[in-house]
């Protein structure tokens, strides 16, 4: 954790993985100061009150806002439950602003059917991604029955749109035209699960104005495909040089 954040009231119970972080990772005690933020809120610098074994108290005091997100919005097709978690935590330590998981018609259903989202767990690892990366803001997370709610999910105006896919693409993602992705015209990424795309899907990513693109010859895992995928995109927007 590069920065500790909390909901509501400034406290870690005992057993919270944040409390064991301050604790033991950190190795601070009362009246030592930690790096922490409100979750989508400020960031700033807490102050240890109390630590006994019921938990950690702390004070807050805000120094600045939470940065922007990268204008990304990622579609994902649901891929298995075993690699959710990691995609959660991948995509907001990238800074990614909204992940849409659908369904896909080659796509396993029960994949659809985990537990993962409705018992908070994608909501804990989106941010345990972002203090990961040192930010309060958090990816915001979108569930979609299909990959035609996905597409009609994504803003009118979008500095491109793009389709990971192996078959047929017209670029290599490296190459791609992709704007100048902003806050009024993001860069819509889909990448589909295990099985990949039917015709369908194809035709309808195509009618709703996507590119297809490719990220080499080599079949990715749906978590390897997105932080690669995601990777590429923010480095040709200039993002992660820090320039933007």
């Amino acid at each position: 954790m590069n920065i500790v954040l909390f909901e509501g009231d400034p406290f870690f119970p005992r057993g919270d993985e944040r409390y064991d972080h301050i604790r033991k990772v950190l190795r601070k005690g009362v009246g030592d100061v930690f790096f922490a933020g409100i979750v989508d809120g400020a960031e700033g610098t807490a102050v240890i009150e109390r630590m006994d074994d019921r938990g950690i108290s702390f004070s807050f005091r805000p120094e600045r806002s939470a940065p922007p997100l990268y204008p990304v919005i990622l579609i994902v097709g649901f891929p298995r439950p075993i690699q959710l978690k990691r995609i959660f935590r991948d995509v907001a330590s990238l800074g990614v602003e909204r992940l849409l998981l659908c369904g896909t018609e080659l796509g396993e259903k029960s994949y659809r059917e985990s537990t993962i989202v409705d018992r908070g767990a994608a909501r804990s690892a989106l941010i345990d991604g972002a203090m990961q990366a040192g930010s309060s803001a958090v990816t915001k997370l979108e569930l979609c029955d299909s990959a035609l709610a996905a597409i009609a999910a994504v803003p009118a105006r979008c500095s491109a749109r793009v389709l990971l896919d192996i078959e047929n693409p017209e670029f290599s993602l490296i190459d791609a035209p992709l704007g100048d992705p902003s806050a009024e015209t993001p860069l819509a990424l889909a990448i589909g699960s295990e099985r990949g795309w039917t015709a369908r899907e194809r035709s309808a990513f195509r009618e709703g104005g996507f590119r297809t693109c490719s990220l080499g010859s080599r079949i990715l895992r749906t978590e390897t495909a997105c932080s690669a995928a995601v990777s590429i995109a923010l480095a040709k927007a200039g993002f992660m040089e820090g320039s933007r």
